[in-house]
């Protein structure tokens, strides 16, 4: 469930608003900083189309090949690349993910391995806004300022964390905001007003809108998006891309008519293990240009 805290085995644990003190508001020491990200949807807009933000594991099937899928992701036009750091127990994503996240963890991935992935990708001249969507508690361990002083470092532009409740956001957006890096929150048909609202106060670059009720794979059909949009624009003005179940170009198509982002993770890791390891940076080129209407449709 979108919004829920986990904490694993011997990790800290969260704090909750209530050690925090009343419903806490929006940190307003450091003001927001103009964003790679909604720049991104800002060209997507002009050029008229729904900026595609595909996702990729990092370290599935391995490091090596994700930086060279990063670049050929770019290649087919993407605007924007999700990157999932691998963890234990994710618990909004579904089979694929959850496939990829632990063969990564076999690989011996970690956070610290990603970012320097980021750093690498940005040297090799990978220029489109770069997300980090991971859970909370390794960048707890690893350290809140920590993590958004290398992120900003590494070239990485924001980070989507989906068990991190507004609640509990300050430190992580504090500190994000201080590095310039954009925290981006999730919401659900099922999100209060209230809770549109926390986020709206928060969010930096987009808003992560999920689909539906439940976890992350690939679907036949969406459901009607529209009023529960409407009740999320009401709030705020920032671009809204949708994830969760987004599979196809009609997909991308019926998404582009009440948001400005399409999000595509686990239709795509299905489609590139059909293929053998030096076929799938074409594979993922091709993808792509399908997903945005140029050249053949994904298969």
């Amino acid at each position: 469930m979108v919004g829920a805290t986990h904490a694993s085995p011997g990790s800290p644990p969260h704090r909750s608003g209530q050690e925090q003190g009343a419903a806490s508001s929006a940190p307003t020491n450091v003001a927001p900083r103009p964003s790679r990200i909604a720049a991104a949807f800002v060209q997507a807009q002009a050029e008229g189309r729904t900026a595609v933000i595909p996702f990729v594991t990092a370290g599935y099937p391995n490091l090596a090949m994700t930086e060279r899928l990063v670049p050929a992701l770019v290649a087919g036009g993407a605007d924007l690349i999700e990157i999932g750091v691998p963890f234990s127990d994710p618990l909004a994503d579904g089979t694929t993910i959850q496939r990829a996240s632990q063969a990564a963890l076999a690989n011996g991935v970690r956070l610290a391995d990603c970012l320097a992935l980021v750093r690498r990708l940005r040297a090799a001249g990978v220029a489109v806004p770069l997300v980090f969507m991971g859970y909370y508690n390794p960048i707890l361990q690893y350290g809140l300022e920590r993590f958004a002083a290398d992120s900003a470092a590494a070239g990485l532009d924001g980070v989507i964390v989906p068990d991190l409740p507004t609640e509990e956001s300050d430190e992580l957006l504090a500190a994000c905001r201080r590095h310039g890096r954009d925290l981006i929150f999730l919401l659900a048909p099922t999100s209060t007003e209230q809770r549109i609202r926390d986020v709206a106060e928060r969010a930096g670059g987009f808003v992560y809108c999920v689909s539906l009720t439940g976890v992350t794979g690939a679907r036949d059909k969406l459901p009607d998006l529209e009023e529960y949009l409407a009740r999320v624009r009401q709030h705020t003005a920032l671009p809204l891309a949708i994830g969760f179940g987004i599979s196809t170009p009609e997909h991308v198509r019926e998404v582009g008519r009440v948001a400005e982002g399409a999000i595509v993770a686990s239709a795509l890791i299905n489609h590139l293990d059909g293929f053998p390891p030096e076929e799938q940076p074409a594979a993922a080129e091709a993808f792509v240009r399908g997903l945005r209407g140029v050249g053949s449709s994904p298969r």
